[in-house]
């Protein structure tokens, strides 16, 4: 994340430490970005577990699950928390906004309850947001919050991390969420160089200037304006006069000088602001695009992997059975059986490594290996799905780090399709980048 120095023209070009004590008592000296999407990522996981579902991802029923009570108020301006003597929290929100901007500021509001300071800064709230000049770091970090809520991981299509104005828009309706929060989620999660940003324009401002509240780049392209940041005066972006005003436009802006394409679409305003804010999508002018690696799906028999050179086949495993009696377990039992012979010599000789979100290699030969991960709790009937995605994504991220190192692709069936599904039903990915 790119932070700001002094001069606000100079902001987003040069990487500066937080400030803000919320933030910081969240990450410690981790990065805060990476550390609140991973605990919001965590607590998703655990809603998924207990059989939350969408889309829409209904935030209210989430805060429920975390036993956070949520009450409509007309005095407070979108949402707020509170917390009672015994340091136990509540959001109100105001019931007359639209559902995407009360779906936005209850997520972005459970966003705050997970800093570990909450409670203790509830109190003193109002005059906490208007006296410390690095507030914008916990409200942008709790603005992501609100996107990795309102649309976990996994959810979006890849079409939908289209990064354009008219595809954010078409997003915006379909979960029910703000254009913020899909701004937000696209950057995040698009293989294309871009980055987005939050603008606004001085209530006092005599020459219509718009100041970037916050930017955050996609992971091909770290943002190159930061918070404080004076768009050019004749920029699009002060077009966008009205909500849902949008406008298009290729500029170059200081001290870059590149061209870049803008695209830009006006939001909601700050209370009490007469101009609406305005959210924008920012790209490289005539660049080739860039084709990240990523995920192939195939048809075919996933116990016979495709390609050649060094490859790893992936499969799910409970964390109870240490025998496959069942689906794509029991096929790769029946073809290869010294792999099943071997990952039950392991699971009994190591039992403390034979725990969710760990993960077992067991070798075919020269050219193949499989991959165990174990990221399933339990076996037969279960009232909540018995994967647990958090075990999951630890699982996938050792998986592709070891492939990285050992210059191998991976290959995997879909996971949860069920245990009846016939081989040439199983779907084979070559994943040759992190997954």
């Amino acid at each position: 994340m790119t932070l700001s120095s002094e001069n606000p023209n100079e902001r987003g070009r040069q990487n500066q430490r937080w400030t803000n004590r919320s933030v910081l008592a969240l990450s410690q000296s981790s990065d805060p970005i990476q550390t609140l999407i991973m605990t919001v990522r965590d607590l998703v996981f655990r809603a998924f577990e207990l059989g939350w579902s969408g889309p829409p991802y209904d935030p209210f029923a989430l805060a429920e699950l975390q036993g956070i009570k949520i009450s409509p108020s007309r005095d407070v301006v979108d949402a707020q928390t509170i917390a009672d003597v015994g340091g136990k929290l509540r959001i109100e929100f105001n019931p007359d906004r639209s559902t995407a901007r009360i779906n936005f500021s209850v997520a972005h509001e459970l966003g705050h309850t997970l800093f570990p300071d909450c409670a203790a800064l509830i109190r003193n709230r109002s005059k906490h947001r208007g006296a410390k000049r690095d507030e914008w770091q916990l409200e942008m970090l709790c603005n992501i919050a609100a996107a990795e809520i309102l649309m976990p991981i996994g959810s979006l299509r890849r079409d939908d991390l289209e990064p354009s104005i008219d595809r954010l828009i078409e997003v915006g309706r379909k979960y029910a969420v703000s254009s913020e929060a899909v701004l937000l989620r696209i950057v995040r999660l698009t293989t294309k160089r871009v980055f987005g940003f939050v603008a606004r324009k001085e209530p006092d401002s005599v020459t219509g200037n718009y100041k970037v509240d916050y930017a955050v780049g996609s992971r091909n392209w770290i943002a190159a304006v930061g918070s404080g940041f004076v768009l050019p005066q004749n920029s699009i972006v002060a077009e966008c006069t009205a909500i849902g005003y949008t406008a298009k436009s290729a500029e170059k802006w200081p001290p870059e000088q590149s061209e870049w394409k803008v695209e830009a679409l006006g939001i909601p305003p700050y209370p009490g602001h007469l101009y609406p804010r305005v959210i924008g999508i920012v790209r490289p002018i005539d660049e080739a695009e860039t084709t990240a690696k990523g995920i192939t799906y195939l048809r075919g028999d996933a116990t016979a992997p495709r390609g050649s050179g060094l490859r790893i086949l992936a499969q799910l495993v409970n964390d109870r059975a240490i025998v496959w009696g069942a689906g794509f377990g029991r096929a790769v039992r029946k073809k290869w059986p010294a792999v099943q012979k071997t990952f039950a010599q392991w699971a009994v000789s190591n039992r403390a490594q034979f725990q969710l979100g760990n993960i077992h290699f067991s070798t075919v030969d020269d050219s193949l290996a499989i991959a165990h991960m174990v990221a399933q709790h339990g076996v037969g009937p279960s009232r909540t799905p018995r994967i647990r995605y958090g075990a999951l994504a630890r699982c996938l991220e050792q998986l592709a780090d070891h492939a990285k190192s050992v210059g191998a692709s991976v290959h995997m069936p879909r996971i949860g399709t069920g245990d009846d599904l016939p081989p040439e039903n199983w779907s084979s990915g070559n994943v040759s980048s992190r997954v």
